[in-house]
């Protein structure tokens, strides 16, 4: 089964942020790679 990761907004800025850059850009490519799924609330889709 693929892992299914909760993510937030502050995931999300991270990708923006030369702090956390390096490690959000490969939690992403993951997402790209079909290794992973996002699930996400709500508010984060409407924040959108």
């Amino acid at each position: 089964m693929k892992q299914r990761i909760y993510i937030d907004t502050s995931v999300v800025g991270g990708y923006f942020d030369e702090e956390f850059k390096e490690a959000t850009t490969a939690l992403f490519d993951r997402l790209e790679n079909g290794e992973i799924t996002f699930v996400v609330s709500d508010l984060l889709d409407l924040e959108n």
